[in-house]
This record gives C-alpha cells, structure tokens and sequence, in this order.
C-alpha cells in the first residue's frame, strides 16, 4: 500500500499540476478583485481560499502517497461516512437564508453536499469496476447504483440545494451511459427519468426553484427580482466587450451590481475585466485540464482507473457546463460554483481532491493491475 517506487516520481504528472496552478492564480487575481469592495471583507475571504488552495495542494500529495486501488475496498465505507454527514447537516448544521447545508468545526464551515458528488463518483466506479461483464447491464443490475445515488439525491434535494441534488443525477447518467447499458435498459430509464418530470416539477421543487426555471426563459419578466441575476451578469459579460474594462475596472463588480461575484458568477467578473480575449485565453487553459484528464483515463492501467478517472472528468466538466451556460444565461440559475475558480472551501477542496486521485490514475499508468 505505501510501496515507494522510484517510477513513481518520474511519472508524476507534471502536466496536471502546472495547468491546475494556473487555473488557481487565475482565480486568486479574480477573487480579489471581486471581493475587494467591502474592506475587510474582501480581504478575509482573499486569504481564506489561499489557506484552502494550500490544503488542497497537501491533500493532493497525501492521496499521491496511496495507490487509488484501495477506494474500491473502501468505497462503502467512506460512502457511508458520506450519508452520515449528509444527516448531520440536515438535523444539526446551520441555516443559512433558508437553506441548512453547512456544518460548523468551528475552524472550518463543511458543506458534506460537496464530498458527496466525489464520493458517489467513486463508489460508481468501483460498483461497474466489479459487476461490468462486458454484455451490458440490465435494469435489474442498475438498481443497486441507483439507490446509492437517490439517498443523497433525497439528502441533498431537502437542504434545499437543487443543483447539487442534480448533479448527483447527472454524475450517474454520465457514468452508467459510459460502462454500456442494454437498448431495452436505456429505454425503461429513459421513461422512468421522464415520468419523473412533472410529479417533480408539481410536488418536489419549491416556489422560487419553479421561478428560477420559469425566468431562465422569460428572464426581463421580472428584471429587479427573480431576472436580476442573470440580467446582471450578460451585462457583465456584454461590457467587458474585446479586451475588458481593465482589472479591478469592471463596473458591475466593482459597483455592487452583480451579486454572487466571488461564488457563482465569478466568471462574469473575469469576462467583464478581461473580455472576450481574456475570456478564450482562461477557458484554454481550463478546458485544458479536461482533456488532459480525459488521456489519463485512455492510458489508466486497469478499468477501475478509467471510470474513476472518467467520473471526476465528468464531475468537473458538468459543473463547469452549468455555471458558464448559467453566467452566460444559457441554463437556469441553480447556484453551481466554477470548480477551482470560484470561492468555497468544500468546493475547492473536494475538486484538488479528484484532482490528486487523477494524477494518482496517471502515476500508476504503467504498473500491473489486477
């Protein structure tokens, strides 16, 4: 288990880090410019994603140390530690404006909703890892992975928190299309998933989650209220134009108009000071980390490499689909931050996280596997 192997170090994906380094100053100088209005403030939270850009990087090191083979022994448990702080943040977490998704340490406010989607990742992986037979799976055998996923699905649905609950669905579509499914199983999902709709839409979603929906395609319906986000943002980004305002220029962060700018439309932040030229140049180098993490799951030494590998490449690239169409105005707006760009510190360590398990896959490409 803790084996050192000089291949170990000549393998070490250097590629992975510095693009991920570059992402993280990236997203340092957005931050700060953000959330340099309100004095103080901006200064705390400033400081406080650096503090967790540093564990984060620790992290990664730590779980180098490990060979990702051992998730698939314990996949259940931690999964279970999973559902537990799930339950802890629903019974005894705090409320904040009507939600109740963090759970105070005093040191550190854990959103476990985060973890989560890493975990489900993980305990997918390693259920298609060893009940995959190469035929396809039947609707019969898919009914355990969807329960592992509706139990946090329900958790995180009653936080409230939409768009993560969401996420856990997208992550296990993504991942049983992935390990190949029969026509007849596709199909009865298919219409499972559909008939699914509206009993939600009636009886599952609150009143402002159906207003979110509702003024994503009517948005000048209601400008100042439900529309004023995402009004505020295409504003941003519209005004950044070719080159942007300048940094630390930009009127709709610096004037207090775009709410949310250092969380979920930190984007439009950067769009607005750097424009379009800027704009490219950042998703270059993001959707970079993408692809890269697509080849390590080509070049994965064994199977439960590749879909562990192809689950967290999902996770991130979903969650960065979402919070651009939904800056942008192309989705609802269901608060998904931007993997290592925006602020958070649940956030930003469970995506350095996959990331460390990503380049762990990538380091181990050339041993043996069972």
């Amino acid at each position: 288990m803790f084996r050192f192997d000089r291949r170990l170090l000549q393998s070490f994906d250097w590629v992975m880090l510095v693009a991920v380094l570059i992402v993280a100053l990236l997203g340092l100088l957005n931050l700060y410019s953000a959330a340099s209005l309100h004095k103080g403030f901006g200064t705390s939270v400033f400081i406080k994603q650096i503090y967790y850009y540093l564990l984060g990087f620790l992290a990664i090191m730590a779980i180098l140390m490990v060979d990702y083979k051992v998730l698939t022994k314990w996949s259940y448990p931690l999964y279970v530690m999973t559902i537990f702080l799930l339950l802890a943040a629903l019974f005894f977490g705090s409320e904040v404006a009507g939600t109740q998704r963090w759970i105070n340490l005093g040191f550190f406010r854990l959103q476990p909703s985060e973890p989560a989607k890493l975990m489900l990742v993980i305990i997918l992986a390693s259920y298609y890892y060893r009940k995959d037979t190469g035929a396809g799976f039947t609707f019969k055998e898919l009914i355990i992975p969807m329960g592992l996923t509706i139990v946090p699905f329900a958790l995180i649905v009653k936080q409230p928190d939409l768009g993560t609950a969401m996420m856990m669905i997208i992550i296990f579509v993504s991942m049983t299309l992935f390990v190949k499914l029969k026509w007849s199983t596709l199909a009865t999902l298919a219409g499972i998933g559909l008939s699914f709709v509206p009993l939600v839409w009636l009886f599952y979603l609150k009143p402002y989650q159906r207003q979110r929906i509702l003024t994503f395609f009517n948005p000048e319906s209601d400008p100042l209220g439900s529309g004023y986000h995402i009004a505020q943002s295409k504003i941003a980004v519209g005004s950044g134009a070719t080159f942007g305002k300048g940094y630390m220029q930009g009127t709709q962060a610096q004037l207090d108009f775009l709410p949310e700018r250092h969380t979920d439309f930190a984007f439009s932040v950067w769009a607005e000071e750097w424009g379009f030229v800027g704009s490219l140049f950042f998703l270059a180098c993001y959707f970079f980390i993408i692809l890269w993490g697509l080849n390590i799951a080509l070049t994965a030494r064994d199977k439960f490499g590749v879909l562990l590998a192809f689950g967290i490449v999902a996770l991130i690239f979903w969650q960065a689909f979402i919070n651009l169409g939904m800056v942008l105005g192309l989705l609802p707006v269901v608060g998904m931050p931007l993997p290592l760009f925006s602020y958070g510190g649940s956030s930003l360590l469970t995506t350095l996280a996959a990331i460390g398990i990503l380049m762990n896959i990538r380091m181990r490409r050339f041993m043996t596997g069972s």
